[in-house]
């Protein structure tokens, strides 16, 4: 592509990610397989979804292969906030949070749909970490280095003024509060829009594709990946010019396999969350505070639940499965009565819960939440380049300066193609065609009143437009499809029309990846993962063919899932 030529990036705006279903994934892989790459990404997270994007816009052919599911490691893992990192700031990581801070208004600007601002009050205690005028100090240079809008800047209050915001809140020894905005988001599905935006772009993705072993020329060169696929069973050989690990928590498993494990290495934390039901944990405003051991965690309301966290100890255990054990549940519910002693929190209230992994680079001598999240970029002997490191906000730079190194390592230009610098500051994410923030109210407003006359129910067309954007047209296209579907199995209009274009349009193979990470189900209503698994798990098995191994399998896969949200790992995996 010519510097300069943005044809690539315009939209077809209709949903459908360039055949970017289930039943796609052998023919992409056999793409993949046809010709040599200029990039390949090993790794579906928020970084290989990032940089398919921004190497795809430039014009570089792009293959990213996942061993799981799209965004099943850290991606769908998180806190679930595209936030500036306040507590850098404590840390006086000072260009951490001018990046950061500023690349979340980028974030919310292409995505709308999947980003929103979330006042955040930071309450204030005699004794506490915090004191009333440093911290006014700091969010006021927070503001500055992040770049805060006019109307999102730091406010100062009155113990009377916080409670009025939170009352919750502890009382004894309350001195005010510190009010400012952060962005909430939901993980997975930013990710899986980014990346269906790189595949609307020219990319090929695929998940549950392993890359089982690095593959090199004669001059010992990396020069691509034997992918296994693990649904069809095939393996294919795919070359590139340059290939990527961002693996996250498996990126040093990545770099065994070329060979390159040495310097400096990854250290793997977990953090763990709660979810519980508004009604038993009624809190109106997103609060962060400091624990007494001087940890920083957030209670953040979201869709009728309160979901608070996060832990942050050292993990050895299974990369792929970090569960929560009772001691992580235990903390945080002591966290959770400390600042709101009213509630009483007990076990027995835990609805649900999350564990994800923080790939950070090894630090030695500093604690879990004293290691930097700074991102890092290795490039091996055999030229691999890994990137580890990092934070969900910084994703975007982090794909650039990876794609900038494979720019200037191609000379800037390969078989008369010239690829000139990073286009995704302006890049709307898939279905982020909406007008930006500014235009998300109206675009939804118009797309309930065509959801309505496609017969869904105007909540149920709010809801689809404000999670899908711009894709919600090919839902709403598809109405009578899954209406059909929806009979056919017994399911509900809205969980029919997500589950349809989550098959069709989102790759999603398994009933976990369309209950936790196309729809989030499994955190914030377990109720109705429990009430409409088995429907769901027929209609699939329609869908995809599956064997009956396959379709025992992946129940006892999700089921597993249920069992780990609510009941602690029996040994502690620290």
């Amino acid at each position: 592509m010519e510097k300069g030529n943005k044809g690539n990036t315009e939209t077809r705006d209709n949903g459908l990610a360039a055949g970017f279903g289930a039943r796609d994934r052998s023919r992409m892989l056999r793409e993949m397989a046809s010709k040599k790459l200029d990039v390949l990404v090993i790794g579906g997270g928020i970084t290989g979804a990032g940089i398919a994007l921004d190497a795809a816009s430039r014009g570089m052919t792009v293959g990213l292969v996942e061993m799981q599911d799209f965004a099943a490691g850290t991606s769908s893992r998180s806190t679930k906030l595209v936030h500036g990192g306040l507590r850098y700031l404590k840390q006086l990581e000072i260009g951490v949070v001018a990046e950061v801070g500023k690349e979340r208004a980028i974030v919310y600007e292409n995505g709308p749909h999947v980003t929103t601002p979330e006042w955040m009050l930071l309450p204030l205690y005699k004794g506490g970490t915090f004191g009333k005028f440093s911290t006014s100090i700091g969010l006021k240079v927070y503001d500055f280095l992040a770049g805060v809008k006019r109307g999102e800047r730091r406010k100062m209050l009155s113990p009377a003024e916080a409670l009025a915001k939170e009352p919750l809140l502890k009382r004894d020894g309350l001195k005010g509060g510190g009010y400012y905005v952060e962005y909430r988001t939901d993980d997975a599905r930013l990710t899986i829009e980014v990346l269906k935006r790189a595949v609307e772009t020219g990319a090929l993705a695929v998940n549950y594709a392993k890359a089982e072993q690095l593959l090199y020329d004669g001059n010992g060169a990396v020069s691509g990946a034997e992918v296994l696929d693990r649904i069809g069973g095939m393996t294919h050989q795919i070359y590139a010019s340059h290939v990527i690990n961002a693996a996250g928590p498996w990126v040093d498993a990545v770099r065994e396999l070329d060979g390159s494990k040495r310097g400096k290495t990854l250290r793997l934390t977990k953090g763990v969350h709660l979810v519980f039901d508004g009604r038993r944990f009624p809190l109106r405003q997103a609060v962060y505070f400091d624990t007494p051991d001087g940890r920083m965690v957030f209670a953040i309301p979201r869709d009728g639940k309160t979901y608070f966290g996060t832990t942050d100890t050292n993990y050895a255990g299974d990369t792929a499965h970090p569960a929560m054990t009772a001691e992580d549940r235990d903390y945080l519910l002591q966290a959770a009565n400390g600042m709101f002693p009213q509630l009483l929190l007990t076990p027995a209230d835990v609805e649900s819960s999350w564990a994800g992994l923080r790939p950070l680079i090894q630090q030695e001598g500093k604690s879990p939440s004293e290691v930097s999240r700074r991102d890092e970029l290795f490039v091996s002997e055999s030229g691999l380049l890994s990137i580890a490191g990092g934070k969900l906000t910084g994703y975007r730079k982090m794909a650039e300066a990876v794609v900038n190194k494979v720019a200037s390592l191609m000379g800037g230009a390969s078989n008369g193609r010239t690829f000139g610098p990073s286009m995704t500051r302006d890049i709307p994410i898939s279905g982020g065609n909406v007008g930006g923030s500014a235009g998300f109210e109206d675009f939804v407003g118009r797309s309930v009143k065509e959801g309505v006359e496609r017969g869904y129910g105007e909540g149920e067309a709010k809801f689809l437009a404000q999670r899908y954007g711009s894709n919600v047209g090919r839902i709403f296209e598809d109405a009578e499809h899954a209406d059909r579907l929806g009979s056919r199995f017994g399911l509900p209009a809205e969980l029919a029309a997500m589950l349809r274009y989550a098959v069709r349009h989102e790759m999603s193979a398994t009933p976990a990846d369309f209950f936790v990470r196309r729809t989030g189900n499994l955190f914030f209503r377990m109720d109705e993962v429990r009430a409409w698994k088995e429907p769901v798990i027929r209609a699939m098995e329609q869908e995809l063919g599956w064997s009956k191994e396959q379709r025992d399998r992946y129940t006892a896969e999700l089921e597993t899932l249920i069992a780990e949200a609510v009941t602690p790992a029996r040994v502690s995996a620290e």
